[in-house]
């Protein structure tokens, strides 16, 4: 049945610069506040930039009469699709350089525009790079390079509907531009839900989620994307082509598998049959202080290897902790959350508890029931979680993006970085990066600098940890320092074999780790991929392959 078009409108006004909404944004004084807390760091806040201080080319390309309607050269919509949400995006737009500008947005509304665009730019070498929410923190949305007379970002939010929903199989076909508020808006009618919250939830779409194999609100079990896909959709330079919807399927290589995390180098996702929920019902949630952090690692695999299969299970090192305002006397923190659409989970989440206490965990509080907004941890009652400590988890999770924005502008250095290892390399791992990536924050700037750690999924055979990266910058060098720590922190991945991303994609800044990651002969097959599939060389050039 046909579903009713995108979801809540706001008045709200997007940032163009940084992350989220503008009115969000801290303000001068909380800027100097925050980086009070960093020594080092300058007096007063750069200023917010504007658009109009940016050099604003003319468009080197002139779309044909036939799709000029989908087209626009404005200065300030140009701007807003020349990078995404990372700290070097926003330090580079602050400091007024910005990177390449596209010369054109086009908003298609269906596969035909898409197609004909597609045609369009291969005929003229016009580079095309997907853009949904633009939430992209691995330099996915950006053009780097000379290599191509003009570049068209292919903004695809207004392909944003709930087309079909089948209660039967109980599974919706989403046209891939729905931002992720919009699309939960057209299932609740249906009393279905998606459920992939990523912090980004609000800020980006399903499209951009299956070509990044996002993870979401899932710390156990479904925790990507990948899960919950039927079917895709793609349009090609090559042509479309529709996969078969089914629950599952030993026929040869997946399809859906090869436009999984392409990040649009092979093809525009613009539709897919999704597998979703009931919305769940029953809700509790928890956390336990840890005097030992590598106790509190054994209690995170222990309940990873059970079967109770939290929702959330996060883990908060004393620094994460202290940072998001779970704890101030030291101690590790770890976040649990139970939600089922069917039958109470009190029981499972007591028994996760037991397991925390028996692996030196104390003062496990928690609250029952209720129902919560969309995020990383359940809330309890009425979406007021009666644990402070989960409570204060999730406000910082949600506000973190925007104090890093505020710490960027006092000059500091502030971004994170995540991977994914196996349970025996995860405690040297943990120790290698907070040592080494610290002290080359610290030589590169002179300041002390801050690593701190928490998993944010974990599995029976490894975890998922997630870094924060601290030190006050060096005025106008603040780009260069950071591409230093992001390198040193690739090579102790390497080194341990980790993953060089878990969830955020390799997008241009994370090429160099994915290069020496995959096997040659899967790189081999990949080339060829794009050949047959963008002859032109035209779809997001940099990402994957050269």
């Amino acid at each position: 049945m046909p579903a009713s078009p995108s979801g809540p409108v706001t008045s709200r006004t997007r940032s163009w610069w940084g992350w989220g909404y503008t009115d969000a944004h801290p303000d001068d004084a909380e800027c100097v506040a925050l980086g009070a807390l960093l020594p080092g760091t300058l007096g007063r806040p750069l200023p917010v930039p504007r658009v109009a201080d940016l050099s604003i080319g003319r468009p080197g390309v002139t779309p044909p009469t036939a799709l000029a309607h989908l087209v626009t050269n404005d200065p300030g919509v140009r701007a807003a699709h020349a990078m995404g949400k990372a700290y070097r995006d926003v330090i580079r737009a602050l400091r007024g350089r910005p990177g390449r500008i596209p010369d054109l947005v086009a908003r298609p509304t269906d596969d035909r525009e898409v197609a004909d665009l597609l045609d369009w730019a291969g005929g003229r070498g016009v580079a095309v790079i997907p853009f949904g929410g633009g939430s992209s923190v691995v330099g996915g949305v950006e053009y780097r390079g000379d290599d191509h007379r003009a570049v068209l970002s292919l903004d695809l939010t207004s392909m944003d509907r709930v087309l079909e929903v089948d209660t039967v199989s109980r599974s919706a076909r989403i046209q891939s531009g729905a931002l992720g508020p919009g699309l939960e808006a057209q299932l609740r009618p249906h009393g279905l839900t998606l459920r992939h919250f990523p912090q980004s939830f609000e800020f980006s779409t399903l499209g951009g989620w299956l070509a990044t194999r996002a993870g979401g609100h899932y710390a156990t079990g479904r925790t990507h994307i990948d899960d919950f896909v039927q079917s895709l959709t793609v349009v090609t330079p090559a042509g479309p082509g529709t996969s078969w919807r089914l629950p599952a399927s030993g026929a040869g290589p997946s399809p859906d598998r090869l436009f999984l995390g392409s990040e649009g180098a092979l093809g525009i996702i613009t539709e897919a049959w999704m597998r979703l929920q009931e919305r769940p019902h029953h809700k509790a949630s928890a956390s336990v202080a840890f005097a030992d952090f590598q106790q509190a690692l054994e209690a995170v695999r222990a309940i990873a290897r059970s079967d109770l299969s939290p929702a959330n299970c996060r883990l908060l090192d004393p620094g994460e902790a202290l940072l998001s305002g779970a704890s101030h006397d030291g101690s590790s923190v770890l976040v649990l959350g139970f939600e089922s659409a069917t039958s109470p989970v009190d029981d499972r989440l007591a028994s996760a508890m037991d397991l925390a206490l028996a692996h030196g965990g104390r003062g496990g509080r928690g609250g029952r029931g209720g129902h919560s907004g969309h995020g990383g941890a359940p809330a309890a009652d009425g979406g007021v979680p009666a644990d402070t400590a989960v409570s204060a988890w999730r406000s910082a999770f949600l506000r973190m993006p925007y104090l890093r924005d505020g710490l960027a502008r006092m000059g500091a250095v502030v971004e994170t970085f995540e991977t994914a290892a196996t349970w025996d390399r995860v405690p040297s791992l943990i120790d290698a990066v907070r040592t080494e990536v610290s002290s080359v924050a610290s030589k590169a700037t002179g300041h002390p600098a801050t690593v701190n750690c928490r998993l944010t999924h974990v599995y029976p055979d490894g975890a998922a940890p997630y870094f924060t990266v601290a030190v006050a910058g060096r005025p106008g060098d603040e780009v260069r320092i950071w591409d230093d720590i992001k390198a040193a922190a690739s090579d102790v991945l390497h080194r341990y074999r980790a993953t060089i991303t878990h969830h955020h994609a390799v997008g241009r800044d994370h090429r160099p780790g994915y290069d020496l990651q995959r096997p040659d002969p899967f790189a081999l097959a990949l080339r060829a991929t794009k050949d047959a599939l963008d002859p032109h060389r035209i779809l997001n050039p940099g990402v994957l392959i050269d």
